[in-house]
């Protein structure tokens, strides 16, 4: 009977609407959850069978959540290291256990911190999974399936030491003083017999991180006439290198009329070709466990007055550059726009330790919504594949920044009118089929 087909047909119509109204109110209170994805009622029409080109059987309208998953949200700089943000396609991988047992999970909510065992782990407590690097920063030789990756964790990260591997010197030596008339034999200002006229102690640090004090000495000589040569000495007298090996370095260093490095004529180090930087290779025998140490010495530059110099002034020193560093400890954990989690510590140094895979999806919006503004792989959405940031379809990532939701209120606003009119318009079409069906029966009386 086409009255009851039209008070199903209303039924079906405060149903649908319901459903709206539901998926509105949902977008609408999450609307400041970090990388929440909205959700749109889809309608549909319900035919029934019966119907003949000259009758009409109503049917009715259900309706459908489409998750809004493949619409970006807004990026928003942040304050906090390990806020990340994804633009373009691509979810981070989490997992609901730190073991990784739990159920693999795929999100674009990217707000880390380090909960008390050291997990990175979003609001929800998902734990944030990614690529661990080796020694070398190398990733996983497989790097596919989700057996390559692993909770990122930073508690157990111990302080690295940089080994001194290049040292830049910068130092006025005087022109106007009078040339030493002691016999010099190299090795006599490392020994004491005879005294520079100038010297300066620099820190180097070796593979373990440990401090040697070098000394560098000077002393004027006038071989065959030439008042602008000086003898070096490079040694450490520390008791750290083999016995016999305290002298590392010696030679002549020769200036120019304009107070610059004379590299052709000096016997100090080795004058590059390209650079014309005037160099010596330090090979350091430590003796106390570290590896030997080799260290490039940068005089300065010949003809150029960019390191050592001899003016007609006093001795000075400009600068002692030096990249080593005693072993620190954890002072900061970052991620950075190509996705790597470093640490960084206290002396300056750090340490590439994990990298975030991307997972992309053939189909985004065919994933399952789970608690913790997460999403579950169906046989809609497709098999997960992990990329690298910026690679295979991926989107990029972003630090210090955070994706807000993709809700427009005012368009929630709206559609919020519209589906009240559409669930009031259903409502009185159940009323009016039911004073009908009053008629319908006071006929009968």
């Amino acid at each position: 009977m086409s009255l009851y087909g039209a008070l199903f047909t209303g039924v079906t119509g405060l149903t649908a609407q319901t459903q709206s109204i539901a998926m509105i109110s949902d977008n609408l209170a999450n609307v400041n959850t970090i990388g929440f994805k909205g959700n749109v009622a889809r309608f549909a029409t319900l035919v029934t069978q019966s119907g003949t080109v000259d009758t009409f059987s109503p049917g009715g309208v259900r309706s459908r959540p489409f998750a809004r998953i493949a619409e970006q949200g807004t990026i928003s700089a942040t304050t906090s290291n390990t806020d990340i943000a994804i633009s373009g396609n691509g979810f981070f991988v989490v997992n609901s256990r730190a073991d990784g047992s739990g159920e693999p999970l795929y999100t674009r909510a990217g707000s880390f911190t380090q909960d008390a065992t050291g997990n990175l782990v979003n609001t929800a407590g998902l734990f944030l999974q990614g690529w661990p690097l080796d020694s070398a920063g190398n990733l996983p030789a497989s790097q596919e399936d989700l057996t390559s990756i692993e909770t990122v964790n930073v508690a157990e990260v111990s302080g690295q030491a940089a080994e001194t591997t290049q040292v830049d010197l910068g130092m006025n030596l005087n022109a106007s003083l009078t040339t030493s008339t002691a016999a010099y034999s190299v090795g006599d200002m490392q020994a004491g017999t005879v005294t520079p006229d100038f010297t300066r102690d620099f820190v180097i640090f070796d593979s373990l991180g440990s401090a040697h004090d070098v000394t560098v000495a000077f002393l004027k000589q006038d071989p065959g006439g030439a008042n602008n040569t000086w003898q070096v000495e490079v040694f450490h007298n520390g008791g750290d290198v083999a016995p016999g090996n305290e002298l590392i370095d010696s030679g002549t260093l020769v200036f120019n009329g304009d107070a610059s490095i004379d590299g052709a004529n000096s016997t100090l180090g080795s004058l590059d070709p390209t650079t014309g930087e005037l160099v010596s290779t330090l090979t350091i025998p430590w003796n106390n466990g570290a590896n030997p140490g080799s260290v490039e010495l940068d005089w300065g530059t010949d003809g150029l007055a960019d390191g050592l110099t001899q003016f007609d002034s006093d001795f000075d020193v400009n600068f002692v550059n030096q990249n080593g560093a005693e072993v620190g400890r954890l002072n900061n954990v970052s991620i950075d726009d190509e996705g790597f989690v470093i640490a960084s510590f206290n002396n300056g140094t750090t340490k590439r330790l994990y990298k975030l895979p991307l997972s992309v999806f053939a189909n985004p919006s065919g994933l399952e919504a789970r608690s913790g503004n997460a999403y579950a792989q169906t046989d809609r959405s497709g098999e997960f594949n992990l990329r690298e940031a910026g690679t295979g379809g991926s989107g990029s990532v972003v630090s210090t920044a955070l994706e807000q939701s993709n809700i427009d209120i005012a368009k929630e606003f709206t559609d919020m009118i519209t589906t009240q009119r559409a669930y009031s318009a259903n409502t009185r079409v159940i009323s009016t089929v039911d004073d009908m069906l009053d008629e319908l029966i006071r006929v009968k009386r």
